[in-house]
């Protein structure tokens, strides 16, 4: 069997990167002032957080189920027997059921992965379905794996300004204006399911430090019995300079030695409820083959 594995931007997979790992990446749409761009396609990072900053109304939809079923259509053209397909986790979005949905129709050549991930963590299950799929395991069981190892990581994320948080209704207007004067950046968590409160600490100094720590922590009880090869800690970051990207991902290195660290973008869908200058890391498990 000859297995396709595709995934969308909400990985934080660039569609350049994308072509060279052999996957197909689906862009997700933006709507910017009732206008519908799409990630990595018509949009860039620069032009996101120009409109986020600049005033004008910014939100992100999930992909159309044409845009879905079209790309697979594609993919079945091109020579594939079936799809293993990794959407965005189903308690972030509906992206995730819609295409569960969709799948239906086409008789068991599509397999979703309703793998509860997103950023950094999705992107460790796109690396991991494409290392089976070249090892030849069908989509099905690709799929049972994904979703077997699902909740077996974690993501932390430091927001710099609560000003997207209020605008989605996150923080109140006054929680909002006080964060502002006091300096108090919010640090948030997603396990699986959906974006929770994880502290509240003043400066990204100390948010950053708590990352780590809070990491380490992870690492020390679900994942105590792991070895470091074993570890993936991906680093990403809201429209931060290549020197704040590195630093952060050299950070992450220092504390996690013997473990591979990569950072990527925080995705639009992210971006769009964080804002820019935002940091965020996650840890997840290598699969035994």
């Amino acid at each position: 069997m000859k297995t396709a594995v595709m995934t969308d931007t909400n990985s934080g997979i660039s569609q350049q990167d994308a072509r060279s790992m052999g996957i197909f990446l689906l862009p997700m749409p933006v709507i910017i002032d009732e206008e519908t761009r799409y990630e990595g396609i018509d949009l860039t990072e620069e032009e996101f957080y120009e409109s986020l900053k600049g005033g004008k109304n910014v939100s992100t939809s999930q992909p159309s189920p044409a845009d879905v079923m079209d790309m697979w259509d594609q993919i079945l053209k091109e020579g594939y027997d079936e799809i293993i397909h990794i959407p965005m986790s189903s308690g972030l979005s509906a992206s995730c059921p819609t295409a569960i949905s969709l799948s239906a129709d086409y008789d068991g050549k599509v397999m979703v992965a309703d793998n509860h991930r997103i950023s950094v963590t999705q992107k460790a299950s796109v690396l991991y379905a494409k290392k089976l799929a070249d090892a030849g395991l069908p989509a099905k069981e690709i799929k049972a794996k994904l979703e077997a190892d699902a909740y077996n990581s974690s993501i932390y994320i430091a927001v710099d300004t609560l000003e997207f948080l209020k605008k989605g209704g996150r923080v109140t207007p006054a929680g909002a204006a006080l964060g502002a004067v006091l300096n108090i950046k919010p640090l948030l968590t997603i396990q699986g399911e959906k974006l929770d409160a994880f502290a509240k600490l003043r400066g990204m100094k100390k948010c950053k430090a708590r990352m780590v720590e809070a990491l380490k922590n992870d690492r020390e009880t679900r994942f105590k019995d792991i070895p470091a090869e074993r570890l993936l800690i991906g680093t990403a970051g809201a429209n931060l300079t290549e020197q704040e990207a590195s630093e952060w991902k050299q950070m992450m290195e220092d504390a996690f030695p013997g473990a591979y660290v990569y950072y990527d973008p925080l995705s639009y869908s992210v971006g769009c409820h964080v804002g820019p200058k935002a940091y965020g890391t996650g840890i997840s498990i290598v699969a035994e083959d």
